[in-house]
């Protein structure tokens, strides 16, 4: 089972090429993190978290400046958005931008995507909250074509563009990773049997492991391997019973929330959790 570790990268916390090579250079997989574009002041979606939003949220980086910084630093590990927010990017953009990474880094990015959370940050961006499933959906399916076919065209309801090139390609083939976030349920898995590599649920609002055969018979039911969609755990405590846990699971991988503070205290957290890596 991998191991990684995400952050929420901003300007008060450790520089991201920083942490990557003190990733690397301590046996993790891979470097995850967050995105939020910004944080509307008459915001009414409450925090999923809850109680009030924390600084983090109001602060974090662009997470392909952040990742192209982190990729550079490092030779081996692997660098994914945890998660990005799809339906605030339009795909022509954020398919060159994350090819532009996977280029860079000779084929170590890790397309972790998601549908958002903040009904007022993706109003901000034109995307109806209500419709950000099917939004989210075409965009991504955008995205594949941008990076798979020499002359790509989308014509669907909320994407459209006539044939195009987008250069560069990525590295990896057919395509880097499309991983999804989000709690899990039959409309999620819908989607990730349709077009996504993997899942990546947050440890502790519900247990991923009890969704885990539903998924398994969506994909049977939807005439894949289910064997083809990788596990993650987004945010997996840093203890040794949760990460064994997982383990013997069959989890592919988990992701440790690192603290978005000051750089020693992230890189005491650093250091736990390699210590959990075997």
């Amino acid at each position: 089972m991998h191991i990684g570790a995400l952050i929420f990268p901003t300007d008060r916390t450790i520089r991201p090429d920083t942490l990557a090579r003190a990733l690397e250079e301590r046996g993790y997989e891979s470097f995850w993190v967050a995105e939020h574009t910004h944080i509307p002041l008459s915001r009414q979606t409450p925090y999923p978290g809850g109680g009030e939003l924390p600084d983090m949220y109001w602060r974090t980086m662009d997470p392909f400046v952040a990742l192209t910084a982190a990729a550079v630093a490092t030779t081996t590990l692997k660098v994914g958005t945890g998660i990005a927010l799809v339906n605030q990017h339009h795909p022509i953009n954020s398919a060159k931008q994350a090819a532009s990474i996977d280029h860079l880094s000779s084929g170590r990015f890790l397309y972790g995507v998601g549908v958002g959370w903040n009904a007022d940050e993706m109003s901000h961006h034109g995307t109806d909250p209500a419709k950000r499933r099917t939004i989210a959906r075409e965009r991504i399916l955008a995205t594949k074509a941008l990076w798979t076919e020499e002359a790509a065209a989308f014509d669907g309801d909320h994407v459209q563009f006539s044939p195009s090139a987008s250069y560069p390609k990525p590295v990896q083939t057919p395509h880097p990773p499309i991983i999804m976030g989000g709690g899990g349920g039959p409309v999620t898995f819908r989607h990730i049997v349709e077009y996504c590599d993997g899942w990546m649920p947050i440890h502790g609002r519900t247990d991923p492991l009890e969704k885990l055969p539903l998924l398994r018979e969506m994909a049977e039911e939807g005439g894949r391997d289910p064997g083809s969609i990788e596990i993650g755990i987004y945010g997996c405590p840093m203890r040794a019973a949760e990460v064994e846990q997982y383990r013997d699971a069959g989890v592919d991988r988990v992701v440790f929330w690192l603290p978005a503070e000051d750089e020693s205290t992230v890189m005491s957290a650093v250091e736990h959790g390699a210590s959990l890596i075997g």
